[in-house]
C-alpha cells in the first residue's frame, strides 16, 4: 500500500475526486481516503510515481509518505 499526504485535499468533494481519477487509471485500485490527516492510501499494481502524477493533474499536491510497518 502506498501512502501520499495531500495537504490540500480540503473538502469530501477533493477527497471523491482523488479517489475517483485513482480509480480511472486502476479500477482494481483499492483507495482510502482520510480527509482529517489529509492522507490517501492506494494499494495499487501501479506505481506509486502514476498515482502521484495522475493526483497532481488534478491540481492536488501530493507527496509520497514513507510506509509506517503496515
Amino acid at each position: 500500500m502506498i501512502e501520499f499526504r495531500v495537504d490540500d485535499m480540503t473538502s469530501n468533494l477533493c477527497a471523491g475526486t482523488i479517489a475517483d481519477a485513482i480509480k480511472t487509471i486502476d479500477q482494481d485500485a483499492l483507495v482510502e481516503v482520510n480527509l482529517s490527516e489529509k492522507i490517501v492510501r492506494v494499494d495499487s499494481i501501479l506505481a506509486a510515481d502514476d498515482i502521484e502524477a495522475a493526483i497532481r493533474n488534478l491540481g492536488y499536491t501530493a507527496v509520497t509518505e514513507p510506509q509506517q510497518g503496515w
